[in-house]
Formats: structure tokens, sequence, C-alpha cells
């Protein structure tokens, strides 16, 4: 019984999610009530908020989530916090590139984007990310020096983040996408490593196996 109450709370959860997601794609995020949602989606207002505790969660889910201090605080022996971040981000590129809806994932991009409370609540939930990763950062390193790396790490994988979104916004076929953006995380886990100056990876403003010089 307990397997499959739990499946009914998650065919209600992705149905509020999906019928949510239609309605900000055709109206925009600001134009659409919670009591429309709970509406179209059959259910009452105060059981959708049992699964989505705000408006801006419907569409927020997951942004911010991955837990950056948590791979860095449980890194195997004799690994960098570098390198534990960017194992972890290229295993989780490649198992993206095959699970992922594309359809919805473009969707939930293009409303963000549209949406300036949904940027501006994406950006909340980023900088509580960005302090977690320093607190851990923050054990090996002093203050100072934690919030300064946890700064440049995130900063360099939102950055990667939002030119994916931004290829797959404007049309960019899925998995020309999703190798883009392997090589930009190889190409921003490199900058972190060696830093910039004259021998930093790509300055000569080349793609990966292309030579500099354009």
């Amino acid at each position: 019984m307990t397997g499959l109450r739990e499946r009914k709370k998650e065919q209600t959860r992705r149905r509020i999610a999906e019928v949510a997601l239609r309605m900000f794609a055709e109206r925009g995020f600001e134009a659409v009530t919670v009591n429309e949602i709970a509406e179209a989606a059959e259910v009452a207002k105060v059981t959708l908020f049992k699964y989505f505790p705000t408006k801006e969660s419907l569409v927020l889910r997951g942004v911010g989530e991955e837990d950056l201090a948590g791979i860095v605080a449980g890194r195997p022996p004799g690994h960098s916090p570098l390198e534990a971040l960017r194992a972890h981000c290229m295993a989780l590129v490649a198992s993206s590139a095959v699970t992922r809806d594309m359809d919805e994932l473009v969707a939930r991009v293009q409303v963000i984007l549209g949406s300036p409370a949904l940027r501006a609540g994406a950006g909340a939930l980023l900088y509580r990310q960005r302090r977690a990763l320093a607190k851990a950062l923050a054990e090996e390193h002093e203050e100072t020096v934690a919030a300064l790396m946890a700064a440049q790490i995130t900063a360099c994988l939102h950055t990667v983040q939002e030119e994916f979104f931004q290829r797959l916004a404007a049309g960019a076929a899925p998995e020309a996408a999703y190798d883009h953006l392997a090589g930009d995380v190889k190409l921003a886990f490199d900058l972190l490593e060696h830093g910039i100056g004259p021998r930093s990876p790509r300055l000569s403003g080349g793609r990966p196996g292309e030579s500099g010089g354009r």
C-alpha cells in the first residue's frame, strides 16, 4: 500500500507541475494564478501547496538544489574539491543528455527567462547554493578564501548553464546543445584549475579541438 500511495502522490505532483508549466508557457508566469492552476489540475489549492510551497517552486524546482557542498564534503580521499566537482558535473551532463524531457526543459527555460520574478527567485536559490559551498570549503580554507573559491566555482557553473539554456531557448538541437555543454563544463574547470592568464585554456578563442587565431 505504501508503494501505491507514493506512486499516486508522484502522479499528482507531476500532473500539477505539467498543468502549471503549460499554462505559464501559454500566458506567462505572472498572468496565471494558483487558483487557476489548482482548478485545471483538478486538485484543491491546499493540496497544490502541499506539493509546491510557492507559485515560483512550480517552475524553479531543481534550481540551485545541486548539492555542491555535499560533493566537496563527501569527496574521496586524495581528491581536490575541483576534481570532485568536475567528475560530478561531467557525469551529470552525460546522464542528463539521455534522460531529460527536452520539451519540458525548453518550456521551463523560456518561462523563467520571461519572468523577472522567476529570474530573481532563481538568483536567490543560487545564492544559497554558493553560501553552502563556501561553508564546506571553509572546513579546509580560511573563510575569505573559501568564499572567493565558492564564488568563482558557482559563477562558472551558472554561466555555463545559462549559455546552455539560452541555446535551447533559441532552438538549438538538444544533441548539439549537450555536446556544447560538455565542452563548456570542461573549459570551466580548466579555467578554474589553471586561472586566467596567458596559458589559460582556449584564450586564443578556439573551440575544443580547433586551432586559435580565428
